[in-house]
């Protein structure tokens, strides 16, 4: 496991500083991470968060990373001193991975002592922010492809971490396989991949191609055949080896198409497969494809079984930053709780006060989710009583809920420096995601025009943020 604790912005090194010369390094500290709105965002799927507490648990100076901080002349002996001994202690709470989450609610809390809950936010990001931005990608694709999409981002990605994380995370949102080798083994997650051209172009036909394609690998042969002419060469050659290898008593699994127009040249495909008695092979369709082009490839008819994602998936491509932030919350004197906010002029930017819970109301009757709810610690929510929640801006939009379940979102992902919990299987944190996707209408999830889904605070914390507001606008 590589250590990390170097991958930070030097300005948590040089707040750390100012906290130890001034006492404050045992303040406890409490840190939201969340994110903010953007168009393009209906709702997120949570991911990152087995990275984050590996890096949390192996906090650690080591003696080269100390000389490296001297050579820079800006930190005390003693401070440094202090980090050379310095281990991650505190507490997270975060959701589990295959969460859906939403903007303005706190997906992690940090609470620990100053100066480890202030070096650990740029890392936390960094895994978060990547992780979380593109499975919710992927989930968008595959949720436009009705499944079968396969991530082929590897060569595209903005370097071998984002490959490798990115595959990772695109797997939680739904894709069924990776071509990312060092992925299948570290994650334990599919791998697949057919051929290039390159493999096509390097014999002196496309049949030959085919043929010693098959021949090394009989019992997967999906054949690449848009390397010159789909219809008059490619497909009809594919067809060729496909009953070559029937005569042998091996059924053929397909062809890829890879450019071209893909809604045109997969119907006449499937209707050549189709005459020559090869219905079962299927057609798996690659290029440039994101939610968008695939949505609009099945509007057209198009007959693609499978489908290859590569750039637009590992770059999220229309989205390429999540924009998450870890904000102060609170700090405490003692057992008691002193919250904090930030101001803003604008409205959107200033942050919830207080360590919170986040709450998630479903309807009895049809199982499915209302709004998220943040409260404060210890606020208790009464499920036999009718509840009232508002927009946390616009106050006069509001409704009350009953005959609702709440479900706690959150729970500890690291406890006292130590991880909760051990390694998950990506595809039992695939399912617990789409458990949860299916307990959202539509018209929250849909990739046009969907409706704003509900993240709304309690009257008490509701109260607090706006008697700070005013409290520090006046003192402003």
């Amino acid at each position: 496991m590589r250590n990390l604790t170097l991958l930070t912005d030097l300005y948590q090194l040089t707040m750390g500083q100012g906290y130890f010369d001034c006492g404050k390094q045992d303040t406890i500290a409490v840190f939201d991470l969340f994110f903010r709105p953007n168009k393009l965002i209906t709702y997120s799927v949570a991911a990152g968060m087995e990275q984050a507490a590996e890096y949390l648990e192996n906090l650690h100076f080591t003696g080269e990373d100390i000389d490296y901080l001297a050579s820079l002349n800006i930190f005390s002996e003693s401070y440094l001193e202090y980090l050379r001994e310095l281990r991650f202690t505190g507490d997270v709470l975060s959701v589990r991975e295959g969460e859906i989450v939403f903007p303005y609610e706190p997906i992690l809390t940090v609470k620990a002592p100053m100066i480890e809950a202030q070096l650990v936010e740029t890392a936390l990001l960094n895994t978060i922010n990547h992780q979380t931005l593109i499975a919710s990608k992927a989930a968008k694709i595959c949720a436009a492809a009705g499944g079968g999409v396969m991530e082929f981002g590897l060569r595209r990605a903005q370097g071998a971490d984002a490959g490798l994380y990115g595959a990772r995370a695109a797997m939680i949102g739904g894709c069924v396989s990776t071509s990312n080798v060092l992925a299948g083994k570290l994650f334990s997650v599919p791998v697949s991949g057919t051929m290039a051209h390159s493999w096509v172009m390097n014999y002196p036909s496309e049949l030959e191609a085919f043929r010693a394609y098959a021949k090394s690998f009989p019992h997967s042969c999906m054949l690449l055949v848009d390397t010159y002419d789909t219809l008059k060469s490619g497909v009809p050659n594919a067809i060729r080896v496909f009953r070559e290898l029937r005569a042998e008593g091996i059924e053929p699994v397909g062809i890829r198409l890879d450019s071209g127009d893909l809604a045109y040249l997969s119907k006449k495909a499937r209707a050549m497969l189709d005459e020559a008695g090869f219905e079962k092979a299927i057609i798996c369709a690659s290029g440039d494809l994101d939610e968008y082009s695939i949505r609009s490839l099945k509007a057209q008819g198009a007959k693609i079984d499978s489908w290859g994602v590569g750039t637009k998936l590992i770059t999220s491509a229309d989205l390429p930053a999540l924009g998450g932030v870890y904000k102060l919350a609170a700090v405490y004197e003692g057992e008691r709780e002193v919250p904090k906010i930030k101001l803003s002029d604008t409205t959107e930017k200033i942050t919830n006060p207080s360590f919170k819970e986040v709450y998630r109301l479903y309807d009895r009757a049809s199982d499915h989710a209302i709004a998220d709810y943040v409260v404060r610690q210890g606020e208790v929510i009464d499920e036999n009583a009718p509840l009232t929640i508002f927009h946390p801006v616009d106050t006069w939009k509001r409704m009350t809920v009953t005959n609702f379940r709440a479900r706690k979102l959150r729970d500890f992902l690291v406890r006292g420096g130590k991880r909760v919990g051990g390694t998950e299987p990506i595809a039992q944190i695939n399912a617990r995601f789409r458990a949860e996707y299916a307990r959202f209408w539509e018209e929250y999830t849909r990739q046009d025009m969907p409706h704003i889904y509900k993240v709304d605070l309690s009257p008490a914390l509701h109260a607090l943020k706006r008697e700070m507001v005013e409290k520090l606008g006046k003192e402003g």
